[in-house]
């Protein structure tokens, strides 16, 4: 049986010290970790580093609304938490509390499901329509940077040797409007099919923010500014006009190996839903 050099560190200095020094990887609720290096039922998972396990570290834990109005979701919050926590932007606690079955969320952490970067995770897309940043830390110091910029494409991210995902960090929201719908083979414990997030903010009948992104649609979650853009500035009353504009825009952002024709379909008529709910005065908050 493979023996699997493992690491409980005390601490976060600690655990940045291994990291660096020994190319260790990074264990938390190990949702994704143990899945990718499973042998068997009772064999020793195999691993090509040693494995720090830092899911005691409070350093890493607690969501909090910080002074500048930023709420910051510790690395290691699993999906139950984030989806239970009245801090959390609605649009993330609904991807939370859709995230696979209950056991999973009560294990998996929001950090994780970032640095994993799976097409298909749940819970980059609409930190990424709110523009969330992820902050990294190691021995040299720390790093922050929108999650859109952080994840480069499938598996793929900006994370480098020695840093870890310590923190998330939402800026405050003025969306008025918000929907949330997620595509799988069931109704629960299923993997993403797609997943779209909508939003905007409506001030006096005029759009004043609109943005959407599409997950489980191609390497990487979809956002284009270039399509939210012309629904911006545009009255309710205005939004007819331009709406097929707008879905022609959002088709052509994606790539045409990306997203299967019944992925483009959905995409486009929940879309267009949202739309036109806004420009039938829909009232505020979430739409179902």
């Amino acid at each position: 049986m493979e023996e699997v050099m493992c690491y409980i560190p005390e601490n976060l200095e600690e655990a940045l010290a291994i990291i660096d020094e020994r190319d260790a990887m990074v264990l938390a609720g190990g949702s994704d970790l143990m899945v990718s290096g499973a042998n068997g039922t009772g064999v020793n998972p195999s691993f090509s580093r040693p494995v720090v396990i830092i899911s005691n570290l409070p350093e890493l834990k607690g969501i909090k609304t910080r002074e500048d109005g930023w709420t910051e979701i510790g690395a290691l919050c699993t999906s139950s938490e984030s989806a239970e926590s009245p801090l959390v932007h609605p649009l993330v606690r609904s991807a939370a509390s859709q995230m696979g079955a209950v056991a999973l969320r009560n294990s998996a952490t929001i950090g994780g499901n970032i640095a994993n970067a799976s097409p298909k995770g749940d819970i980059p897309q609409p930190l990424i329509l709110l523009d969330a940043e992820v902050v990294l830390k190691s021995i040299r110091g720390e790093r922050r940077m929108k999650v859109d910029d952080f994840i480069l494409g499938a598996k793929k991210t900006k994370l480098e040797r020695g840093e870890i995902i310590s923190s998330i960090l939402i800026p405050p929201s003025d969306l008025t409007h918000y929907y949330y719908r997620k595509i799988g083979m069931r109704r629960a414990n299923a993997i993403s099919k797609l997943t779209i997030s909508i939003g905007a903010e409506v001030r006096d009948g005029k759009i004043v923010d609109f943005r959407a992104s599409s997950g489980a649609a191609g390497p990487k979650v979809i956002r284009s500014h270039e399509a939210e853009a012309i629904l911006v500035g545009k009255t309710l009353s205005e939004l007819p006009l331009f709406k097929e504009e707008f879905l022609d825009a959002w088709n052509s952002a994606i790539s045409p190996r990306a997203m299967p024709e019944y992925r483009r379909g959905a995409t486009r008529r929940m879309l267009s839903y949202f739309i036109d709910r806004l420009s039938s005065g829909a009232e505020e908050g979430r739409i179902e």
